[in-house]
């Protein structure tokens, strides 16, 4: 009987013996508490005892923690999606909502934009800035419901030193469908697009277009009057 219970310990002793080693090797590998206690039937507090002398680096803490560069990314690209999916289902919605704009809607819509960013103080001149190349087709298709051929325009840019301006005019052209005869001389600023703060939204420099005509300058002064009677009580 005494044997018996002697060979039933010296099992139990042999066996946590295994458990502690297999342990110590899983924390030299870096695991957790938690990561080891899933491979190992074992408490929390015998973990503390056994690996007292095997502490974990703080970097591997600040991985496990989600702190490390590859955990920090794959957590804004799933962030990025979900905040993308949301966007998806809004404008969905947006979209069923508007329907198709008639040219009526993009012409108040054109005033607005105009009565923010466009022009006032040259006479019969009719003209826009923008780095949005969205904001700018905007425009461009306003000013096609007004009467205004595209080739009809005179569209400046403006530039950073460093940027290759042959392949800037061509890209405001292509988006624009604006021959590339009706660009001037771009205005190269001094200072490098590495400098501005927000890049994303100047990546392609200031596009101004311009119209001259005295019969749709003094159309749009007149659109834009009549919307400010709006505002006042």
């Amino acid at each position: 009987m005494k044997t018996s219970w002697l060979v039933c310990y010296h099992k139990f002793v042999m066996a946590k013996n295994i458990e502690k080693k297999k342990a110590l090797e899983l924390r030299k590998k870096g695991y957790s508490y938690s990561q080891i206690r899933k491979e190992i039937n074992v408490s929390k507090s015998t973990l503390s005892v056994w690996l007292a002398d095997y502490p974990l680096s703080k970097s591997r803490i600040d991985e496990l923690r989600g702190k490390s560069a590859k955990r920090i990314e794959k957590f804004r690209i799933t962030m990025r999606k979900k905040r993308d999916a949301t966007e998806l289902e809004s404008f969905k919605i947006v979209k069923k909502e508007f329907g198709q704009l008639s040219s009526r809607e993009i012409l108040i819509a054109g005033l607005f934009l105009y009565w923010g960013e466009g022009t006032k103080a040259a006479s019969y001149t009719t003209a826009l800035s923008n780095t949005d190349p969205d904001v700018m087709r905007f425009y461009m298709k306003w000013l096609n419901l007004l009467g205004v051929g595209n080739d009809q325009v005179v569209v400046r840019l403006h530039l950073y030193r460093g940027m290759n301006i042959d392949n800037e005019v061509e890209y405001w052209s292509d988006y624009l469908k604006i021959p590339i005869q009706c660009f001037r001389k771009p205005y190269i600023k001094k200072s490098k697009l590495s400098d501005i703060t927000y890049l994303s939204g100047f990546k392609h420099g200031t596009c101004n277009i311009l119209y001259y005509g005295k019969e749709l300058y003094l159309y749009i002064k007149s659109g834009l009057k009549y919307m400010r009677t709006y505002t006042r009580p």
